[in-house]
C-alpha cells in the first residue's frame, strides 16, 4: 500500500506540472518579450482609437518636409541617405526590427556628358531648334544639386531622324484610327504622343509595334491644366517648361528586367541588358508644352479626325507625316544617350512581431524614391508610413502588441518599374505564400483633394465602409458628417449607387506583386480628384520638378487633414487585419463582385453573336462556377457565424480558409503572355496598366478578335480562357466547403 500511494501522488505530481506547463504556453501566447501583456487578452482594451488619436496632421506634414527638402532618385546617395534615416528613425519609434535590405537591379540615367534632347533639322540638316535640356527650378530650390534632367528611364539610346507623325494619346485605339481608317503609316517615322489617359510604357509598345523608330512624349494643357488655374508657383497647373519623367517598361510585373520572377542578389544569374524582359527597342524622350507646340506647329498631312485628337495648344493638330509648306524639308531628330546600369537598392523592412500567431503577416509598404522632391509621389505617402509606424511604435513602448506580425516597408525603385517590393516578394516567394494575410499599399496619400478613392479587392470591401463610417469628414463643408458619408455623396458607385465606388485593383503602384502574381488580399487608398469634373490626367505637376513640399501646403492640402484621414483608414486597415480574431473579409462580397465581372465579359461577347454561334462558345460553365461560390460564400459564412471563438483550432482554420481564398483564384502558369500576372479575376489592362480589368483572360482574348485572320483558332482561345476561368472560380469555391 504505502508504495501504490507514492506512485499515485508520483502521477498527480506529474499531471499537476504538464498542467502548469500547458498554461505557461497558453500565457506565453499573449505576453510580449519583457513580460508586458499584450493587446488581444484584453490589457488594452480600444487600442485601435488610440492608434487614431496618437496620430497627428503636424507630423505628417513635417515628416512630408523633411523628406523633400533634397531629390531621392533610386540609386543615389540621397536616397540611401533617407532609407538610413528611415531606418533609425523606426528603431527609435520601438519597432522590433529594422533593417535594410538591399538588391542590385538594373537602372537607368542620364548621360551627364551628353545630354538628350530633341530638334528640328532644315533641308540641309542644320538643328534650327533645340528643346529644352532642364526645367527652370521653383523658387527656394535654385541651389539645389543632384537634380537630373527630365528623362524616360530605360530608353535605348541613339540619334535618329525622321518625319514627324501625331499619334494623339499613343493608346491602341489611336494607331487603329491612323492606320486602319486614315492609311497613314507610322513605319520609319518619329510619333509624337501626349500624356495620359494610359501608362507611357503602353504608348511606347504600341509605337513600336506601328513600326514607329522614336517617340516623343508630351503633356498637353487639356490634360495637365485646370481651367481658371494660374502655372506653379502660382496655382498648382503645370507650367509650359514642366516636363514629365517616368520609365517606360513593359515588365508586366517580371521586377528587375535582368533577373525576372527571382531575387536580384549576387548569386542571381543575368540576362544581357539587350536581352532584359520590357526594355524599349525605340529611342523615348519626354518634353514640356512649350516645346511641344514648336514641333507641332507647322504639321502637314491631314487633319485631326475628331475633337478628341485635339488639346489646347495653339496648333492644328494635323496628323503629318512631315511638316507643311515651306517647312516640308525639315524633319525631326531625336538625341538619345541614357545609360542603364546594374546598381544597388535598399529596401527599410520593419516589424512589430505578434503576440499570438507570429507567423501571420500584414504588409503596410509604399515606396521611398522619387523623380525629383516628390512633394506628392511618393512623399505624401511616404510622411503617413512614417506617422502610421511611429504611432504603432508608441503603442507598444506602452504594452501593446498586435495579435499577428505586422511587417512595414519603405520600397525602394518603384518608380524603375516597382523594383525594390517585387524583388522582395520574389525573396520572400515561399514565406509569403504560407504567412502573408494582407498588403496594404501606402503610395501617395493624395492625387487630388475632393474625396476618397479605394481600390482593393472585393474582400475588404466592408472592413472599407465600417471605417469610413467611423472616422469624421476631412471635406468642407461636411464636418459634421462622416468620411463615409461625404465619399458615397461625391463618388456613388456606378453599380449600387446607394454605396460608394470602390474601384479594381490594376498596376501602377508596389501592391502588384503582393496581388497579380501571390493573390495575397490588397487595398490601397488615397484622395482624389472630382472624376466628374476634372478631366486633366493625373494631378498636372506629376513627376516634375515642381511637385514640392509647397504645393502640397499651399495648394493641396494646407491642413494636412485629408493626409490624416487617409493615414487613419489606412492604419485601421493595418490594426483590424492584424487583431482581429476573425479576419475580416467577407466573401459575398466576392461572389456578388464575380457575378458582376461574369455578366460584364458574357454582355461583352454578345457583340459577336454569330460567332458565339458558329464556333460554339458558351458561358454557361462560367456562370455556373460563379453560382457555385455564391452558394459556398454563403455556406461559409453561416458557419463562421456559429463559430466557437473560444476553440483556438477553429479559429485558426476558419481564418487560413479566408487567407487563402485570394491564392485560390491564381494560376500558377500566368496569363497568356504575361507569366508574371496570376491572378485570373484581376489584372492590369494588356492596353493600360494602370487600369484593372477584370476576367482578363477572356477579355484579351476577344480584344479586337473580329480583325483576326484565323477566326476558329481565335475563338478556340476564347473557349480555353472561359474554362480557366470557370475551373478557377469553382476551384476557389472548394476551399470554403467545411473540411472533410
Amino acid at each position: 500500500m504505502p508504495r501504490r500511494k507514492v506512485s499515485l501522488c508520483s502521477w498527480l505530481g506529474l499531471f499537476a506540472l504538464l498542467a502548469l506547463f500547458a498554461l505557461g504556453i497558453l500565457v506565453g501566447w499573449s505576453v510580449k518579450p519583457g513580460g508586458q501583456s499584450a493587446g488581444p487578452a484584453g490589457a488594452y482594451p480600444d487600442a485601435r482609437r488610440h492608434l487614431f488619436t496618437e496620430m497627428k496632421a503636424a507630423n505628417i506634414k513635417e515628416f512630408l518636409r523633411s523628406f523633400t527638402k533634397f531629390p531621392h532618385v533610386a540609386g543615389t546617395e540621397q536616397n540611401l541617405h533617407l532609407a538610413k534615416e528611415i531606418q533609425a528613425q523606426w528603431k527609435n519609434f520601438g519597432l522590433d526590427t529594422a533593417k535594410l535590405v538591399h538588391y542590385d537591379v538594373l537602372l537607368s540615367y542620364p548621360n551627364e556628358s551628353a545630354p538628350n534632347y530633341v530638334s528640328i533639322t532644315d533641308e540641309r540638316g542644320n538643328e534650327i531648334f533645340n528643346t529644352s535640356l532642364f526645367e527652370a527650378p521653383p523658387p527656394g530650390y535654385e541651389n539645389v544639386s543632384g537634380v537630373l534632367p527630365p528623362y524616360n528611364a530605360f530608353s535605348p539610346q541613339g540619334v535618329l531622324t525622321a518625319d514627324l507623325v501625331y499619334v494623339n494619346y499613343g493608346r491602341t485605339e489611336d494607331f487603329f484610327k491612323l492606320e486602319r481608317e486614315m492609311g497613314i503609316n507610322c513605319t520609319g517615322k518619329i510619333v509624337i504622343a501626349r500624356y495620359g489617359k494610359i501608362f507611357r510604357g503602353n504608348k511606347v509598345k504600341n509605337a513600336m509595334l506601328a513600326g514607329a523608330k522614336g517617340i516623343i512624349l508630351y503633356s498637353d494643357p487639356a490634360d495637365y491644366c485646370a481651367p481658371g488655374v494660374n502655372p506653379y508657383p502660382d496655382g498648382w497647373n503645370l507650367p509650359g517648361g514642366g516636363v514629365q519623367r517616368g520609365n517606360v517598361l513593359n515588365l508586366n510585373g517580371a521586377g528587375d528586367p535582368l533577373t525576372p520572377g527571382y531575387p536580384a542578389k549576387e548569386y542571381t544569374f543575368r540576362y544581357e541588358v539587350n536581352d532584359g524582359v520590357g526594355i524599349p527597342r525605340i529611342p523615348v524622350h519626354p518634353i514640356g508644352y512649350y516645346d511641344a507646340e514648336i514641333l507641332l506647329r507647322f504639321m502637314g498631312g491631314p487633319a485631326a479626325p475628331d475633337e478628341t485628337w485635339k488639346g489646347k495648344l495653339n496648333v492644328s493638330y494635323n496628323i503629318g507625316p512631315g511638316f507643311a509648306g515651306s517647312h516640308s524639308a525639315r524633319k525631326v531628330r531625336m538625341h538619345i544617350h541614357t545609360i542603364s546600369k546594374l546598381t544597388r537598392i535598399y529596401n527599410v523592412i520593419g516589424t512589430i512581431k505578434g503576440a499570438v500567431e507570429r507567423d501571420r503577416y500584414i504588409i503596410f509598404g509604399g515606396h521611398r524614391d522619387s523623380w525629383v522632391f516628390g512633394g506628392i509621389d511618393p512623399t505624401t505617402g511616404a510622411a503617413v508610413l512614417q506617422e502610421v509606424v511611429r504611432s504603432f511604435g508608441k503603442m507598444v513602448m506602452r504594452g501593446w502588441r498586435p495579435r499577428r506580425t505586422i511587417v512595414f516597408a519603405s520600397w525602394d525603385a518603384e518608380e524603375f518599374g516597382l523594383l525594390g517590393s517585387t524583388e522582395w516578394a520574389e525573396e520572400n516567394n515561399k514565406i509569403l505564400h504560407a504567412r502573408a494575410v494582407a498588403y496594404v499599399n501606402t503610395d501617395s496619400s493624395i492625387e487630388g483633394n475632393y474625396t476618397l478613392r479605394v481600390d482593393c479587392s472585393p474582400l475588404l470591401n466592408q472592413l472599407v465602409y465600417r471605417l469610413a463610417k467611423e472616422l469624421s469628414s476631412p471635406d468642407e463643408g461636411y464636418e459634421s458628417k462622416s468620411l463615409y458619408e461625404s465619399w458615397l455623396e461625391k463618388d456613388p458607385s456606378p453599380e449600387s449607387p446607394h454605396l460608394p465606388r470602390i474601384n479594381k485593383l490594376g498596376s501602377g503602384s508596389d501592391f502588384e506583386a503582393y496581388f497579380q502574381r501571390l493573390g495575397i488580399t490588397s487595398v490601397r487608398a488615397r484622395y482624389t480628384k472630382n472624376r466628374k469634373l476634372d478631366k486633366f490626367s493625373s494631378y498636372p505637376l506629376y513627376h516634375t520638378i515642381y511637385e514640392t513640399f509647397e504645393l502640397v501646403e499651399r495648394f493641396y492640402d494646407p491642413t494636412f487633414r485629408k493626409q490624416l484621414s487617409v493615414a487613419r483608414i489606412r492604419a485601421g486597415l493595418v490594426y483590424e487585419l492584424a487583431d482581429s480574431q476573425v479576419f475580416p473579409f467577407n466573401c459575398q462580397d466576392y461572389a456578388e463582385a464575380l457575378g458582376s465581372y461574369a455578366q460584364e465579359i458574357y454582355s461583352l461577347a454578345q457583340k459577336h453573336k454569330t460567332e458565339l454561334v458558329t464556333y460554339e462558345v458558351s458561358f454557361d460553365a462560367l456562370f455556373s462556377s460563379v453560382a457555385n461560390f455564391t452558394a459556398a460564400a454563403a455556406d461559409f459564412h453561416q458557419r463562421l457565424s456559429q463559430l466557437d471563438t473560444s476553440n483556438l483550432l477553429a479559429v485558426r482554420s476558419v481564418n487560413d480558409q479566408l487567407m487563402l481564398l485570394e491564392r485560390a483564384f491564381t494560376d500558377p502558369l500566368g496569363l497568356p503572355g504575361r507569366q508574371f500576372y496570376r491572378h485570373v479575376i484581376f489584372a492590369p489592362s494588356s492596353h493600360n496598366k494602370y487600369a484593372g480589368v477584370s476576367f482578363p483572360g477572356i477579355y484579351d482574348a476577344m480584344f479586337d478578335i473580329a480583325s483576326k485572320e484565323d477566326q476558329r483558332k481565335v475563338w478556340q482561345e476564347v473557349k480555353r480562357q472561359i474554362s480557366i476561368a470557370a475551373f478557377t472560380v469553382q476551384a476557389a469555391a472548394g476551399t470554403l466547403t467545411a473540411a472533410v
